[in-house]
């Protein structure tokens, strides 16, 4: 059994998170991981990056990268009982955005008061496939049970559903 989550449902619970692991490719071959703050605007990721930083020129040859972010999970009351993170992952395509090219309100929440340089742009991570979560709108003592526990959602939302 998956839980069939809306895509609006996973647009709010990344929205309330700011961490996640990007995955990317290097230039020759090899997988990448990196793990990174963001901001949503308009269904999509911007990660802040200097222009040099290895994550920019990964992305920057290698556009296919994924992204999983983490939802950190608390027993109520018993917070030193460790449990393990909920989860959202997608697959996506990363773009290099200058500067010049993200609006002044994006800027505003990717730099805060403009403390970046001119050598500052942005990863824009546009997802291409569905969301796949675990853990994702369920109480910590059913993530025990994997089957109840993984969920899936369009990546978009569906016009004909209301989704």
């Amino acid at each position: 059994m998956t839980i069939q989550h809306t895509s609006n449902e996973v647009w709010r619970a990344i929205d309330d998170e700011n961490f996640a692991v990007l995955g990317m490719v290097n230039a020759r071959g090899e997988a990448r991981t990196v793990g990174i703050c963001y901001v949503i605007d308009s269904h999509k990721m911007y990660i802040g990056a200097d222009r040099s930083a290895w994550k920019t020129r990964h992305v920057a040859t290698n556009r296919h990268v994924s992204v999983t972010i983490p939802i950190a999970r608390r027993v109520p009351l018993l917070p030193w009982i460790k449990v393990p993170a909920a989860t959202i992952t997608f697959s996506g395509t990363g773009r290099v955005v200058d500067r010049q090219e993200m609006t002044s309100d994006l800027v505003e929440k990717l730099y805060r008061h403009d403390e970046a340089g001119p050598e500052w742009c942005a990863i824009e991570v546009t997802p291409a496939s569905d969301f796949v979560t675990y853990g994702l709108g369920i109480s910590v003592l059913q993530m025990r049970h994997p089957d109840r526990a993984r969920g899936r959602a369009p990546r978009v939302a569906s016009i004909a559903s209301g989704r």
